[in-house]
Formats: C-alpha cells, structure tokens, sequence
C-alpha cells in the first residue's frame, strides 16, 4: 500500500490559567491509499485534538503545536501557516474532515445549498449553477430524499441522521484523498449509526478516498476499519489491525474497552460488563510512570518505579505501550 498521511510525534498543548494542558503527547500514525483507520478513545483523550492538529485547526492562543510532523503526500504540512493559502488549499478539496456535532458544525442562517456550493466554487472553481447541480447529485448519492426541493432548506429542517448525511455530501463534494469523520455516530440511535458507517464505506470505496474514523466506541467500528490506534491520556497505548486488537489485545486499557461492551447473544450470567475503574490523569498534571497505572488490574512493581514505556512490538503490526504481557490474563 502507499502511504498518504503519516503523523510523527505530535505534540499539542494548550497554555491555561491554571497550567500547561498535555493534550497531544507525541502521537504517531499512518493511513494509506483507500484505507479505514480507527482512533479510538475515552472523552479527553486527544483524538480530537490529533484531528484538528492535523487540519491545523487549533485555536491559538491558547492551543500550539510545539512539535511533529504531518506528512501528506511528502510535503510536511506543519510548514504551512495555519490561515496561509497552501493550508487552506488543503483543507476541504485534500483533505476533508466531518466535525463531530453536524447542528453547530452547520451555519445556521445558510440553507443547504449555499454552504456546499461554496465549497465547489472555492476549491473546484464550479459557477453558480455547476456547483448547485453537482451539491444536488451528492445529496442523492448519500440518502437525501428529494434531495432537489431539499438543498435549499435549512439545517433546523433536517434530522440528525439526515445532517449527518449532509457533512458527508460536503467531505466528500471535493473528492478528497482523506475524509476525517470525528464522533460521526455521536448522538445517533443505533439503526442510524450503522446506515451512516455502512453509507460512508460505500462512498468512499466509490471515489477512492481513505478514512479515519474518530470514536470511544470499539464496538461501533469492529466491522468496518482495517488498523485501530488506541489512545489514553493523549498518547498511542496500542496499535494493530482490528483483527489482532479484537482478538489478542496486549494493553489493559484496550482489554477494558473491549470488556466494557455489550454483546448479543451473552446472558447476564455468562458474563458481566466490567467498567474500567477510576478516572483519567490530570492533563495538567501528569504523572512521570504510566498514566493508566492507578486504574490497571495488571500492574507490577515496575510499573511504578519506570517511566511510561515507549511503543513496543507484539506482532505484526502490532504494538503496545505495556510492560506486562497480558496473554491469557484477560
């Protein structure tokens, strides 16, 4: 496969009244030509944070991107200024992102039409008319009925779902090489969620575009991406196909994910849902060993006295931040 996006050792902090916020911690991944990637994670982990870096997106002051490399088609896009020509050629039409919540990610006052017809007319140099027929197109394509008489409503007029189906439209007008959908099935019952997953597969295998696919929840993705990158406390804890990861996780943050999930077809007695105990670090104020520590089952005196491991090798293309081997204690 070749490589389209690779993200070294990110580091985003946000300066705060009351300290130094660690919200990206030295983040590495990759994505390649047509793949779906999955970064996963509790609220506050920095998956959203890594995203927006991506799109330099950061609001700064406070926010800044002290360190890394974004590496998009061989060109490093921390180069850029953030609000400079090149960036904002980028975003959009190369890479394209659908934010989490569709109802404040949508303008308010603008109908449906207006907000995807500028996004032709700024990155594809569409007219007026070009851009409305082309916007009418993507709206069939992804599940709008009477997408004609409904691009000129407004966002208010849609459902969540139907919003939903929108920002795809928009993500995906430009033919992006990369489409970031962060949180895509938040708030969304599940019948939706599974339509929105299966209509974002299908249209990105259509114009060939990879996908990352931003969420806290393994279960919702276990079928559709092909490597998963798990995150806690702003940091990589694990990384794999999703195949390994499901099968043999080797972090306990991963196994209590994966414990935490409802399957069907297990009775209550068969087996209990086990919620990961305690809270997150302080972001603030990290601590210098592992910050999964105070609430690992699988803790050793190591732990407590070294530093938080750097990635390790487990297999192939399998890695994770764990001085244990959890094999068969899971």
């Amino acid at each position: 496969m070749t490589e389209l996006l690779r993200v070294d050792n990110l580091k985003t902090f946000f300066k705060t009244y009351r300290g130094l916020v660690i919200a990206v911690d030295g983040v590495s991944f990759q994505i390649n030509e047509g793949e779906i990637v999955g970064i996963v994670g509790e609220s506050g982990c920095g998956k959203s944070v890594t995203m927006l870096s991506v799109m330099q997106l950061i609001p700064i002051p406070p926010g800044k991107i002290v360190e890394g490399k974004v590496v998009f088609e061989g060109q490093n896009l921390l180069e850029y200024e953030a609000k400079g020509i090149e960036m904002s050629a980028i975003r959009g039409d190369r890479i394209a992102m659908i934010f989490q919540e569709p109802m404040t990610s949508l303008n308010p006052v603008l109908t449906i039409s207006r907000q995807l017809t500028e996004t032709l007319e700024t990155h594809l140099h569409l007219d007026r008319h070009s851009s409305r027929s082309r916007a009418i197109e993507f709206l069939k394509q992804v599940g709008i009925p009477d997408a004609k008489l409904r691009v000129d409503d407004y966002p208010h007029q849609f459902s969540g779902g139907m919003r939903q189906r929108v920002m795809i439209a928009m993500g995906l007008s430009c033919n992006p090489k990369i489409l970031i959908a962060d949180e895509p099935t938040t708030a969304l019952d599940v019948t939706t969620q599974a339509q929105l997953l299966e209509l974002m597969r299908e249209m990105i295998r259509r114009f060939n575009t990879s996908l990352i696919i931003v969420t806290h929840n393994l279960g919702v993705i276990a079928r559709y991406v092909e490597r998963i990158y798990v995150m806690y406390a702003g940091r990589v804890v694990e990384s794999g196909l999703s195949r390994d990861l499901f099968s043999n996780p080797m972090h306990p943050y991963t196994i209590g994910l994966l414990n935490s999930i409802p399957r069907l077809g297990e009775t209550r007695k068969k087996r209990k849902l086990v919620p990961i105990a305690g809270l997150p670090p302080n972001l603030i104020n990290m601590p210098p060993t592992c910050a999964f520590l105070p609430r690992c089952t699988y803790r050793i005196e190591q732990c407590e006295k070294e530093p938080w491991p750097e990635l390790r090798e487990v297999g192939n293309r399998h890695n994770t931040r764990c001085y244990m081997d959890v094999t068969g204690k899971k």
